[in-house]
């Protein structure tokens, strides 16, 4: 897009545009969902999700290869996050029997990334900071001493996030900020059962991030008390934007008690998130987007099917049912258009809108959540799915591709456990 087209035709027009034009492509975003309330899903039964995954992690080590070229992209869709699947099926006491093998191939898919950069250092998604979380992580399960010596590249990637001009595209988000560096070092802390950091190393983190959302709300007047952007776009959504900011700073173990100036932002905040939910259910994909009518983005990093964990850790934290109420909400829209045409991943795909009726599961205890998953993971194999999905950038990938729906699978059959990769809700994160 040149300079010129970007003048006269901003975000906020194009944004307009593509809505306007959207009824003449209704139904291009998702497949009409076939099933009726209370429809059985009959043919998913244990055996069946496990025939499934070995289907599908079949296809992912003849179709990808563990080698230097496909590092690139680290555990978002690199050979990174294909051994995070691993390790989460190795991790699955239903799948026990073939318990070595996953651990075998977990290895097998991280060591080049050891050898070869995934990106930027400091990303914990997209680069080398996710890959020093799993390296630590995998090492230590497999009884090797050399897992500290990764623990010790994890922690000494520190610093960078305290410089407050860290990342001049965004610093605080996910994908390559201060929150995924804090989703990191809880995940390492769950999975080592040992506290990688001091909680007051943890608080200067999220005391830079409230400071950080502090001022960019200020300086764009925003209706929040925090604030923040990516590449200049105030998102919402859980990739790059406000709700998974505010879900890791309700996450560590003791941050609102200790900062109560923040505490108030935050909840502040989270409450304003919730007042932004559409009558449909959704939530619209960024600050520039909030004045328009509809909002069709029903993603994981876009929309409802992300935003509902920051529902989900605020009702668990504050015990205010209108924080029950968006999930329930959020979960119908998604029941409604979640069946993706995008493909089958976690991060705009079906299998991560199934993760919803997994949460929502574990949260209510309701049985229906847990037949709406299965229901989900059955439309998969149907030939409408087969035939008319779009085929993803990554096939193979943890979030765009099928590895994300293995770990998705993987969850059905210990749905009690299930959580979407590094955002349980439901852990204190207190080793």
């Amino acid at each position: 897009m040149n300079k010129v087209f970007k003048k006269v035709f901003s975000r906020q027009h194009l944004s307009k545009f593509l809505y306007s034009i959207t009824p003449i492509f209704k139904m291009v975003r998702y497949f009409p969902n076939p099933y009726e309330e209370g429809t059985a899903a009959k043919d998913l039964g244990p055996d069946d999700i496990t025939l499934q995954i070995n289907e599908y992690v079949k296809n992912i080590t003849k179709r990808l290869q563990p080698s230097n070229k496909n590092v690139d992209g680290g555990l978002y869709v690199g050979v990174t996050g294909v051994s995070f699947m691993f390790y989460y099926l190795y991790k699955n006491p239903m799948l026990s029997e073939k318990k070595n093998f996953y651990m075998e191939k977990a290895l097998e898919y991280l060591k080049p990334a050891l050898e070869s950069s995934a990106g930027e250092k400091t990303s914990f998604l997209l680069g080398d900071a996710g890959t020093y979380a799993l390296a630590a992580v995998l090492l230590k399960s497999k009884g090797d001493e050399r897992y500290s010596e990764f623990l010790k590249m994890y922690k000494a990637l520190y610093p960078h996030y305290l410089n407050p001009k860290f990342l001049k595209c965004g610093g605080d988000e996910f994908f390559v900020g201060r929150a995924g560096y804090l989703a990191g070092a809880l995940w390492i802390t769950r999975e080592l059962k040992t506290q990688i950091f001091t909680p007051e190393e943890l608080y200067k983190i999220c005391d830079m991030m409230v400071t950080s959302g502090r001022e960019y709300s200020m300086k764009y007047k925003s209706p929040c008390p925090l604030m923040y952007h990516y590449y200049n776009t105030q998102y919402l959504g859980a990739a790059h934007g406000l709700s998974f900011i505010l879900q890791m700073l309700l996450t560590v173990p003791g941050y609102t008690h200790y900062n109560k100036s923040a505490a108030r932002d935050i909840k502040a905040t989270v409450d304003f998130m919730a007042s932004l939910q559409t009558k449909e259910g959704n939530w619209p994909c960024c600050m520039e987007e909030v004045v328009l009518d509809d909002h069709k983005l029903i993603h994981w990093c876009h929309g409802a099917p992300g935003m509902v964990y920051l529902m989900a850790k605020a009702y668990l934290i504050f015990k205010e049912t209108k924080f029950l109420d968006a999930c329930i909400k959020a979960n119908e829209v998604v029941w409604e258009k979640g069946l993706l045409r995008k493909g089958p991943g976690i991060c705009h795909g079906i299998a991560g809108n199934g993760y919803v009726f997994l949460l929502l599961y574990r949260l209510t205890g309701d049985e229906n959540y847990l037949k709406r998953a299965k229901l989900f993971a059955s439309f998969m194999n149907t030939e409408d799915f087969v035939r008319d999905a779009r085929l993803p950038d990554n096939p193979e990938s943890l979030y765009e591709g099928v590895a994300g729906t293995v770990c998705f699978m993987s969850d059905l059959l210990a749905p009690d456990k299930a959580e979407f990769p590094f955002q349980d809700v439901f852990s204190d994160y207190i080793a």
